[in-house]
């Protein structure tokens, strides 16, 4: 029987969906990780890749870390990913492709759910909808659940950062707490300016070098050279950029002994979990403290409560990590290990 058809990170997928349309010129892949719980939701990314194989593997990790994502948000929904690939670094997702790629998804007959993720905008998925109802992330009216989820993602790190900081740190509130920040787009710029305001001393970078600059001045803290942040010496590190940064060569370069962020998929391997372990460093599973843009879009979806009720369950993520963290502390075991088991058990895997 095959197990991974030579993708090592291939979980029994439901489904691994290539699509290719000559005339727009798109070349998308949908993985579907599981619909035991529901319609299997989660955004679509648009990103040059250095070959489809890079391509099909991200597609892979992000649609499981979706269906655990939302059974630890506790969202009737299974987890899936969509991805447009961009021909060469720098490339515009086009109207025709965004058109292609709402047909890949009716196509699915509902049991894909998209939504923004990076690279996408909510424009990009208004002209996505135009092609399937099986979208989510649109513009909604003031109050409702739903629109970008940048920012609720945001506040849902922020609250996870805190309960990191408390628990890793001891420390009961972030004043003077040093924080280095990886990835100062939409997520990370949003929980850097909440814990600028908490007083925290932050040191910030990105690849845009620019954008990390102008929001260190505007905030008062420090901007470093993308390339030197993981290992700066901080109490805590926040990803929020790409994923697979935590590895065999950079989790011994980490100073900060708490590690929590919004990137998906940090950990480059299942082994970098037990690694941070062995060092002594808390984390924060990603797809557990970076939940609340999935509420958010989710429940727009379903058509489910409104912003009140977004940030109610928001308000529980940092409840969900202690979860994940007494039990480590019980068990023995990594924590990111921990969340994975809490995940599956919840899903009935």
């Amino acid at each position: 029987m095959i197990t991974d058809w030579g993708f090592p990170d291939f979980d029994d997928h439901e489904g691994v969906h290539l699509f290719s349309d000559r005339d727009s010129g798109l070349s998308a892949i949908i993985a579907v990780h599981s619909t035991k719980l529901g319609p299997a939701a989660g955004g679509v990314r648009f990103w040059h890749y250095a070959d489809h194989r890079a391509a099909i593997t991200d597609a892979l990790r992000l649609s499981r870390g979706m269906s655990y994502k939302n059974a630890m948000a506790s969202l009737p929904l299974g987890g899936g990913k969509g991805v447009i690939l961009a021909d060469k670094p720098g490339a515009t997702v086009t109207t025709a492709q965004l058109e292609a790629f709402g047909r890949a998804v009716e196509s699915l007959g509902g049991r894909y759910v998209t939504a923004e993720d990076v690279g996408m905008s909510e424009e990009r998925m208004k002209t996505v909808a135009t092609q399937t109802r099986h979208v989510s992330g649109l513009p909604v009216a003031e109050g409702g659940a739903g629109g970008d989820p940048g920012p609720v993602t945001a506040r849902g790190v922020y609250l996870g950062v805190k309960a990191a900081a408390r628990r890793g740190l001891g420390a009961d509130d972030m004043r003077g707490v040093r924080v280095a920040i990886q990835g100062v787009g939409s997520v990370g710029g949003g929980v850097a300016r909440l814990l600028a305001a908490d007083g925290a001393t932050l040191t910030l970078a990105d690849v845009n070098a620019g954008r990390a600059k102008a929001l260190a001045a505007e905030l008062g803290a420090d901007a470093i050279d993308a390339d030197a942040i993981l290992s700066h010496d901080a109490d805590l590190f926040s990803p929020n950029a790409l994923g697979a940064i935590l590895t065999e060569q950079s989790i011994p370069t980490l100073k900060a002994k708490v590690v929590a962020g919004g990137a998906n998929n940090q950990l480059a391997t299942r082994a970098d979990g037990k690694r941070l372990q062995d060092a002594g460093i808390l984390y924060a599973p990603d797809y557990v403290i970076n939940a609340g843009g999935i509420i958010n879009v989710g429940l727009e979806y379903l058509g489910q409560g409104n912003m009140a009720e977004v940030q109610s369950r928001v308000d529980k993520i940092p409840l969900r990590l202690i979860e994940v963290w007494d039990e480590a502390e019980r068990s023995g075991d990594p924590q990111s290990e921990v969340a994975d088991r809490i995940a599956q058990r919840l899903i009935g895997r």
